[in-house]
């Protein structure tokens, strides 16, 4: 077994990343300087997964106020500001962005001087990281427990260390379960259209000698029909409360309509700061990529000239196709959520 992956990190002045782009070919880092290099990367996707931008987003204000040459606590509660709404509008759709982002500006908001404002911030940043990695592993121990030895497990998208600052949501549940012995096999959907399941999940799973085979999209539902999966494991970019709708990674829904058709156990795993508690599923908004995406894989371009294309990033899943919400706080049905407003 090779050794736990760490997506970012805090260094001096500066934060380190994993460029995930060039994933699996090659692992390079990217030393980030400023809140809008940092911004520039969750936009073009050289970090993603929601619980690794809401700490990029934490860690990218922090920048924003050490890299700071103002003189006073109002004007770097400004240029504060400025960061955060510049962050904000990298990627509408996954709420840890805004939880992260929300969180370091009341503690800055508290701060009585320049210094102690740097100094908070700062220490804020590295806490919501330090806490990911064991939210992760708790998700990790409460999902395990819904995994039998023997099953096959449909994964869609990338939920693992990648994802997050190092352990993983969905993936955290299947490294547990593996790891306590359980004999899995993991069924990674390549998922279109930036082939994170293709490039990152089998990555992931083939460092830590886990069981996987790569399927096409497309693939899944006659594998239900087979017997072949047993289990469908996702993350979740914002799941919402009142109605317990999960937002994920575009083609989720596909997958949870095959397994409620084929009576298959669809379990979202995700942090507590992935619950959003204060809006309808009619106000999540999805984000809508450049369409090259769609029309290029690698560059080359795999439709003809003229063609129209769309690219939303993510679906929503109604509650009645899931199963379980796994949290580092328990286990839920969808419409248990409302109840745990605090």
């Amino acid at each position: 077994m090779v050794g736990e992956i760490r997506t970012i990190w805090w260094e001096k002045n500066h934060v380190v990343i994993i460029d995930q782009r060039l994933l699996p070919h090659k692992l390079r880092y990217l030393k980030i300087r400023s809140y809008r290099e940092m911004a520039r990367a969750i936009k073009e996707m050289a970090i993603r997964g929601a619980p690794a931008i809401g700490v990029a987003a934490a860690m990218g204000l922090a920048l924003a106020v050490v890299n700071a040459k103002t003189g006073s606590r109002e004007l770097l509660m400004k240029r504060l500001r400025e960061a955060a709404e510049t962050i904000r509008s990298t990627r509408p759709t996954a709420v840890n962005l805004f939880w992260a982002i929300d969180r370091i500006l009341s503690v800055a908001g508290e701060a009585q001087s320049k210094d102690d404002l740097r100094e908070k911030v700062v220490n804020e940043a590295l806490k919501i990281a330090e806490e990911d990695i064991e939210v992760n592993k708790k998700i990790g121990e409460n999902g395990s427990r819904l995994i039998n030895d023997g099953d096959k497990i449909l994964t869609h998208c990338n939920a693992g260390a990648l994802a997050t600052v190092g352990y993983g949501t969905a993936l955290g549940v299947i490294r547990t379960a593996h790891n306590q012995g359980k004999n899995i096999l993991v069924y990674a959907s390549e998922t279109r259209p930036r082939l994170q399941g293709a490039r990152l999940t089998t990555w992931e799973l083939i460092r830590e000698g886990i069981p996987v085979k790569l399927i096409t999209d497309n693939m899944a539902s006659f594998l239900m029909q087979r017997g072949e999966i047993t289990k469908v494991i996702v993350g979740a970019d914002r799941i919402i409360a009142k109605t317990g709708h999960v937002v994920n990674k575009i083609g989720t829904l596909t997958h949870a309509i095959s397994a409620k058709y084929y009576n298959i156990p669809f379990i979202v795993a995700a942090p507590f700061s992935s619950i959003d508690f204060k809006h309808s599923v009619d106000e999540v908004v999805i984000e809508e990529r450049n369409i090259r995406e769609v029309l290029y894989i690698d560059n080359v371009r795999i439709a003809p000239k003229g063609v129209e294309a769309i690219n939303p990033a993510f679906d929503i899943t109604p509650p009645e196709l899931v199963s379980y919400i796994v949290t580092e706080k328990g286990v839920y049905k969808p419409e248990e959520l409302k109840e745990l407003a605090h």
